[in-house]
């Protein structure tokens, strides 16, 4: 995003920097009293001052690293416009609030911004043009999470099929029982139903065509077929799918969070349906 649409004068001093993994950045975009579905409602203002500076006055919460972050992309209301603003995290006004634990684990945050001062060079992209930089970057983001929620399902699978081979009760092999081979299959075909429609995705953004359908079709079936394959894994193991000892509980909590990251099932699912619905009129 700062590759494309920051100033030079960002790009020539940032992003050596951030290639080379001496500063970390986050992206601030959710807010805790407007809701994260309709960012033309945010609360964060940026109020034009002296010099072509912004001051920026606002919260945002669940940011992704923001405790360790050295800049911070924090999207803004200036005046009737919405905007990208570049903010370091070591000005007077920036201030991490609090960690927020998801489902009791930690990394993500809210942040406040108390009158943080941002110099001119500081906005990215035009004036006005947040929403579509920060569609860019959802969908890339939407696909790069897909791809990974597929390796975590893979995973997950693995160490079901484990457990089922190796636990035995008294009547012989979980792997014997028809009700684990039926969980064994439903997770096994979610997927692979999934991938084609990850890969189609992956592929269209490649291409720099127009991917908003398939990459909401493949972020609700990655999320949906993640948590189910978690889901399944944890019950073949019993009690031990609950505790520390496997990776079990760590995967279920992504998937049931990729539930709601970059927009909740419900947004995508109406997003794509819509758009169907109004390709198939002009068509006709």
């Amino acid at each position: 995003m700062l590759g494309r649409h920051a100033t030079d004068a960002v790009r020539e001093r940032f992003l050596p920097r951030i290639a080379a993994g001496e500063l970390r950045t986050c992206y601030a975009m959710t807010e805790p009293d407007t809701p994260g579905t309709d960012p033309a409602l945010t609360a964060t203002r940026a109020e034009a001052g002296p010099g072509g500076t912004w001051t920026l006055h606002g919260r945002k919460w669940f940011i992704t690293g923001a405790g360790e972050a050295d800049l911070v992309t924090v999207l803004a209301r200036a005046s009737d416009d919405l905007s990208l603003f570049l903010v370091p995290t070591a000005a007077p006004g920036f201030r991490v609030v609090r960690e927020l634990p998801v489902l009791g684990v930690g990394g993500q945050w809210e942040i406040a911004l108390d009158g943080v001062v941002v110099p001119p060079d500081h906005v990215v992209g035009e004036r006005g043009t947040a929403l579509r930089i920060a569609g860019e970057r959802l969908r890339l983001g939407r696909v790069l999470r897909c791809l990974r929620w597929l390796g975590q399902a893979e995973r997950a699978f693995g160490l079901m099929c484990a457990r089922a081979r190796s636990r035995t009760q008294a009547c012989g092999p979980l792997a014997d029982r028809q009700l684990v081979q039926q969980l064994v299959f439903d997770a096994l075909l979610a997927i692979r139903t999934t991938r084609p429609l990850v890969y189609e995705a992956v592929a269209r953004l490649a291409a720099g065509d127009d991917a908003r359908l398939e990459t909401g079709l493949a972020k609700v079936a990655a999320a949906r077929m993640l948590q189910q394959v978690a889901d399944a894994a944890i019950q073949v193991h019993g009690a031990a799918g609950l505790g520390p000892d496997t990776a079990l509980p760590g995967l279920f909590r992504t998937g049931r969070a990729a539930r709601l990251l970059d927009g909740p099932d419900e947004l995508h699912i109406a997003a794509v349906a819509r758009r169907v619905l109004r390709d198939h009129d002009a068509a006709r």
